[in-house]
């Protein structure tokens, strides 16, 4: 199989298809090092052109090293946390979300400090119990504005089973496939204490995965935490300051579309995770959590902000590595996230991106396994130059104008690589083919055919190949009695054949044919290889056609030879079967000895036909393929649908009667319709009207110097004899010959 491959293609291209295979199986597996490639470019992409700074009403609430220089250590206690979320929400703040989490009881609440120090006086111990809790000051802080509180995801499920059956749903309804085979899971996520998640009016889970290589460039707008759907902390804090109404989540056959939240549609990845587009670190960013708890602040810097409490201490160790090549607090990336989405600048990679990658590999390198073999070393280097560069530019250009990620790196790659291969195996293959084929192919087709062959030597591939061919072959009829004649002279029957022979190849070398073998008084040729023509059954009718009338001028020159020595020649009556049908077409043989030559059905069906050609009274039998491929450009007529011996299946045949001129006369119309009406009346085993329309058939041949005798003859003789025997009803019309 790999040798028919090979002969069929070429070894330059095989290996080149080869390795389009490799590439493509590469893009679809995305290793770690393919998808580190891609990553990388879309890094160099932000570092070369970050995204502009747009006033946005986003701040982070930092809780920073002055801060805690200020206010002491973290944790604080949460009466101080309750101070922030007052003092904010009285400066006009629209929503608060923590990038953090409050999981455990306030150590430092009244109630913790007096159980844990059982040394104290009772009575201080008493006092310390009857003040409020600090988580319970919190939550009547939170009660008081929209605080989102976030949660953060763990990767196995804990034991506690209550706490999963107390896992708060948010609103929000699914436009399409169920999302969740598409998205990001977690068994559980670490919460805040009850009495803060009941008071909240929104959770977000702030939790992001890197990729593989340690880069955070992509967040999860909603996820699946037990089962449940959670929005993201930026999402969530959007939400809820638009109004706490639900989200929608819309999905394709590909995967997670989009999310639908505050009336805005935010395009996704299959995972429903987007691509922040990122700014450097800005200051103006930040509000520090000391200056608002020392009064610091003006009330206007918060009027209608959505602010995210996080911070960016270092020992807080919330620092994370980006695409600009620099670290970044993480609450900085939850801010980022949420201007890309209230500016609509968000990188976009789209779901069918994976599949215009893969068809940019198939289309580029295939143009390069095509086109290589057939251009010199000069348009190699500029078609690869144009297409590399075309498709580069391209792909910044969508991410300069539209933001949309295509790949560069693996079109460009996989090109390379196999610009390269076809390359290294251009000028041997150049060379060997130069050498092979005027040796291979002399004996075989015209001169001409040969230059044809050595200026285009991407036209020949020697071997066994599949092509859709157009199959000759032609015998004389009566040869036996032809040579009888010659019984006393064999070089005269020599000199003959070699003259009738060389009448025929003429008409076929004339059509661009291809001459298999002489099989003594028989020929074998076909059209169509070994250099392509496309018009391959139109042209081997018109050689056919020339054979006949060729043999006729050379039947007349003969006669009149044989007159002016008193003597009288017996003609010779050519007959001829053309086929179209698949082959297998190449050299085969031995090591010593082979042919340039076909095989396969449509090479033994056209055999078949030829030998038709005697019985039906007809100089031309043509296949039905063949028929139909020069249909309304020959004068041809339906013969029958026949059986030919060592076939099951039935073959409709033609007769092939003259060239356009013929069919066009208005004589050849006639004759046309009266066999048409003669088949139609045969099939419908009406023998009357069958009979009267071959009595017009065999008028209508004479105008056009067609002797039809033969053809009415056999119709004549069947009629007799299935008028004798009737086929009865069901019968197919299908005739079986009985001699090939």
């Amino acid at each position: 199989m790999q040798r028919v491959i090979l002969r069929r293609i070429g070894p330059g291209r095989f290996a080149g298809l080869v390795l389009l295979a490799l590439l493509l199986a590469l893009r679809v597996a995305d290793p770690l090092w393919v998808s580190g490639l891609r990553n990388a470019a879309f890094d160099i992409y932000q570092q070369v052109e970050p995204r502009d700074p747009q006033p946005v009403p986003v701040t982070i609430l930092d809780i920073d090293d002055p801060s805690l220089e200020e206010f002491g250590q973290w944790p604080w206690p949460r009466t101080r946390v309750a101070e922030i979320v007052t003092k904010v929400a009285a400066a006009g703040a629209v929503a608060i979300a923590f990038d953090i989490v409050f999981a455990e009881r306030d150590r430092l609440s009244p109630e913790g400090v007096a159980r844990d120090n059982p040394g104290l006086p009772a009575e201080m111990r008493a006092q310390l119990k009857a003040l409020p809790d600090n988580d319970v000051a919190l939550a009547r802080a939170m009660r008081q504005t929209r605080v989102v509180v976030g949660q953060t995801s763990v990767r196995s499920a804990r034991s506690n089973l209550a706490d999963k059956a107390a896992m708060r749903t948010v609103p929000h309804a699914i436009i399409g496939a169920d999302p969740r085979p598409f998205l990001p899971r977690f068994p559980d996520v670490v919460r805040n204490l009850d009495i803060l998640e009941d008071a909240a009016a929104g959770r977000g889970v702030f939790s992001v995965r890197p990729d593989p290589d340690g880069i955070y460039r992509r967040v999860p707008m909603v996820m699946l935490v037990q089962d449940t759907l959670r929005l993201g902390l930026a999402p969530e804090l959007l939400r809820v300051a638009t109004g706490g109404n639900a989200f929608a989540l819309r999905t394709n056959e590909a995967g997670i579309d989009g999310v639908v939240l505050g009336g805005k549609m935010i395009r996704t990845g299959p995972d429903g995770r987007v691509w922040p587009y990122l700014t450097p670190s800005l200051p103006q960013r930040y509000v520090s959590a000391g200056d608002v708890l020392a009064g610091r602040v003006a009330p206007e810097r918060l009027a209608g902000q959505l602010v995210l409490v996080g911070t960016s201490a270092i020992g807080l160790e919330d620092f994370r590595p980006t695409p600009l090549g620099v670290p970044m607090a993480g609450v900085e990336i939850h801010a980022q996230l949420l201007e890309n989405i209230l500016t609509d600048t968000l990188l976009n990679r789209p779901n069918y991106a994976v599949a215009v990658e893969l068809l940019t590999v198939l289309v580029l390198s295939a143009l390069v396994i095509v086109l290589v073999p057939v251009i010199g070393a000069r348009w190699i280097i500029a078609f690869a130059v144009s297409l590399l560069v075309g498709y580069s530019g391209l792909s910044y250009y969508l991410f300069h104008e539209v933001r949309i990620l295509l790949d560069p790196t693996w079109p460009v790659l996989g090109t390379v690589l196999t610009l390269m291969l076809m390359s290294s195996a251009n000028y041997l293959r150049e060379e060997r083919q130069k050498q092979q084929i005027r040796g291979a192919f002399g004996q075989y087709v015209s001169p001409d055919l040969v230059a044809r062959l050595q200026e285009n030597p991407e036209g020949l591939t020697l071997g066994g190949e599949r092509r859709e061919l157009t199959v000759l072959f032609s015998d004389v009829r009566g040869f036996t009695t032809l040579a009888e004649g010659f019984r006393d002279d064999p070089p005269g029957l020599t000199a003959l054949m070699n003259s009738f022979l060389t009448v025929l190849s003429r008409a076929i070398l004339r059509e661009g044919g291809t001459i298999d073998k002489f099989m003594g008084d028989a020929v074998m040729a076909f059209w169509n290889a070994p250099l392509d023509a496309p018009d391959h059954a139109a042209a081997a009718c018109r050689a056919a056609l020339a054979m006949r009338a060729d043999v006729a001028t050379l039947n007349a020159e003969r006669a009149r030879a044989a007159a002016e020595a008193g003597g009288a020649a017996h003609p010779i009556d050519v007959g001829i079967g053309l086929n179209t049908g698949d082959c297998v077409v190449g050299n085969m043989g031995s090591d010593s000895r082979f042919d340039y030559t076909a095989l396969g059905d449509a090479v033994n069906l056209a055999s078949r036909l030829e030998g038709q050609s005697k019985p039906y009274g007809l100089g031309i039998i043509l296949g039905s393929a063949t028929a139909r491929a020069v249909e309304g450009r020959f004068a041809m007529i339906e013969l029958d649908l026949l059986r030919v011996k060592g076939k099951m299946a039935p073959e409709r045949v033609f007769g092939l009667l003259g060239d356009e001129a013929m069919r066009t006369r208005p004589d050849f119309a006639e004759l046309e319709a009266a066999n048409t009406a003669m088949r139609a009346a045969y099939s419908a085993q009406d023998w009357d009207a069958a009979e009267a329309a071959l009595d017009r058939l065999e008028a209508a041949g004479a105008p056009l110097d067609l002797d039809m005798t033969g053809y009415v003859a056999l119709y004549r003789r069947r009629i007799a004899a299935l008028r004798a025997n009737p086929p009865g009803e069901g019968w197919d019309g299908v005739h079986v010959a009985t001699d090939k």
